[in-house]
């Protein structure tokens, strides 16, 4: 009975954490869209209902998404190491850190890719103006960019998976 509780207690802690994590990440990406994106207040477009500013923001918060969820199985497993070994121990406070930093490293690293990986779309297409269209409410060029989005992410996903698998 008491292994059920302190697995309850973790799984709790985790959930919190993980709550946090997300909000925080979703902020971080929508308040780092602000500045990617060349002059297209979002807010004012979607409560306008540019069905392509809404794209391109749910494409930056599924990305967040698939990269947070690795980065919250590696701080889950980083408590549960600290849980195992004591949350105060050397160990314990060198496997929170480590988790948390290598969560920090991924969600960094998802907000430069999809910067970069936008940047070189711009580039690819040398004949849109992309940001343009956006306000235009383009959906065809949303879509493009969501997908180039979405696809960093999942991308992005597999090295923090890797970067988890190392550090545990």
């Amino acid at each position: 009975m008491v292994v059920s509780i302190e697995n309850a207690l973790i799984g709790i802690i985790q959930l919190v954490i993980s709550i946090v994590l997300a909000v925080a990440a979703l902020y971080i990406g929508f308040s780092v869209l602000g500045k990617i994106t060349k002059g297209i207040d979002e807010e004012k477009e979607i409560a306008r209902g540019n069905t392509a500013v809404g794209i391109l923001v749910a494409s930056v918060f599924f990305a967040i998404a698939i990269v947070v969820q690795s980065g919250v199985a590696g701080v889950s497993r980083g408590l549960s190491i600290a849980w195992n070994v004591g949350f105060l121990s050397p160990e314990g406070i060198i496997a929170i850190v480590l988790s948390i930093v290598q969560l920090l490293l991924g969600i960094g690293l998802a907000i430069v890719a999809i910067y970069l990986a936008l940047n070189i779309l711009d580039k690819l297409t040398k004949g849109i103006e992309e940001f343009e269209e956006l306000k235009k409410g383009n959906v065809a060029v949303a879509l493009e960019m969501a997908g180039v989005i979405i696809t960093t992410a999942i991308i992005i996903q597999s090295g923090v998976q890797g970067i988890t698998a190392a550090l545990f």
